[in-house]
């Protein structure tokens, strides 16, 4: 069957067909990464985007169950030079176009993704339309003209319910503004006790579950779209140890004072260079992001660079002066790799044991006590759950 992908300024590209049928509109963008296109399809922050791979043969490996970074892929579609419909590889439970079939998601191949690459980075970032439909192109330019972005990403693949992966160590409230799952297997396998919470929570929801730190994930989409993000961050600045990645960066930023703007074709892969400042040395990193940090607005706030990327010398880390307080635009969880930054998880739980050396806490029976007593417990029995409460996952 043929598909095609039509650009915002006219380009069109005629290919073949996998996956599911139909049409979808959104950004088309690239990433470079050579393996890792599991990983990709099933990053949350892809949704509401048509993903482009540069890498020219993809499916060659399959899908593998242990593999996925979410609970199911969020992409609007599927760019490759050349589909491999029969994996080999003694892992795969089921091949790519299984998966794209599956959930709804159109993909196309025998394309010059070159091509396309290129003009993204000469011209920027392109709402397209991917369509396996007979139309004509100017019916087609008609209805990608008319349809408009996604704003409330972060809203669609967000968790709705609070959760918890039991530890013995320090409490981490995972705030999942589109998190991948690498985040949570960093945090458990160090033992970490981790509270997921949806985007919206607020500052005092967060206070009542009683966290050492708070980790703010990855997301899709305009930090600016974002605003309770911001205020809940600004309001716990200073409380509570925070680490911030991607999206969650941005929102740190944000909520220190500071900007945020578009980049032209983001950054999108597994072989980005980040130089740390303090010590000169330079990391592989994982990037997922269309947006950065200004650099021309940190003057004036309390905050202080600690990395840049060796590529367009954008931010990629940043540090509060004052408050136990960091984040990387990067990811250290970094699925299926680099791992050179996993480090920064090590790092966020040793600020949490210094922050809890130099503010004891009392006594975890007066804390249990107080939290009741926030949430409107009365001697140990359940209250109704008042407006705004937090929803909590049946097991």
């Amino acid at each position: 069957m043929q598909a095609r992908l039509l650009l915002e300024d006219g380009t069109l590209f005629t290919g073949k067909a996998f996956g599911s049928e139909g049409d979808s509109v959104g950004e088309v963008v690239f990433n470079t990464g050579i393996t890792g296109y599991q990983e990709v399809l099933s990053d949350p922050s892809y949704c509401g985007q048509i993903v482009t791979m540069t890498y020219p043969l993809i499916g060659n490996y399959g899908i593998a169950r242990d593999d996925f970074e979410s609970i199911r892929p969020y992409i609007h579609g599927f760019v490759v030079r050349q589909h491999e419909a029969v994996p080999s590889n003694w892992r795969a439970e089921y091949s790519l176009d299984n998966l794209l079939k599956e959930y709804g998601i159109i993909g196309i191949s025998d394309i010059d993704t070159r091509m396309l690459t290129r003009r993204i980075r000469h011209h920027g970032v392109m709402k397209g339309l991917l369509t396996t439909s007979d139309k004509r192109v100017e019916e087609l330019l008609e209805q990608l003209n008319g349809s408009a972005l996604m704003s409330d990403q972060v809203a669609r693949v967000s968790t709705r319910s609070v959760f918890s992966s039991p530890g013995s160590k320090e409490r981490v409230v995972l705030v999942d503004f589109g998190a991948k799952s690498g985040i949570l297997r960093d945090l458990t396998k160090r033992g970490c006790d981790v509270v997921v919470v949806p985007q919206d929570a607020t500052a005092d929801q967060i206070r009542r579950l009683a966290p050492d730190g708070i980790l703010l994930s990855n997301g899709p989409g305009d930090p600016k779209d974002v605003p309770h993000a911001a205020k809940m961050i600004s309001e716990l600045l200073g409380e509570y140890p925070i680490f911030g990645i991607c999206l969650g960066h941005q929102l740190f930023a944000l909520a220190c004072g500071a900007d945020t703007e578009k980049l032209k074709f983001g950054h999108r892969g597994g072989n980005h260079p980040v130089k740390d400042l303090k010590s000169n040395r330079c990391y592989i990193t994982s990037q997922n992001h269309g947006y950065t940090v200004k650099e021309d607005s940190i003057a004036g706030t309390e905050l202080e660079v600690t990395h840049i990327n060796n590529n367009d010398s954008t931010i990629e880390g940043l540090k509060h002066k004052t408050y136990p307080a960091f984040s990387v635009q990067y990811h250290p969880e970094a699925a299926p790799g680099p791992f050179d930054s996993s480090y920064l998880f090590d790092d966020f739980i040793e600020m949490i044991q210094q922050h809890k050396q130099n503010n004891p806490q009392p006594p975890k029976q007066a804390q249990i006590a107080a939290a009741a007593k926030l949430a409107g417990l009365a001697d140990g029995a359940a209250a109704p759950a008042s407006k705004g409460e937090l929803q909590y996952a049946k097991k």
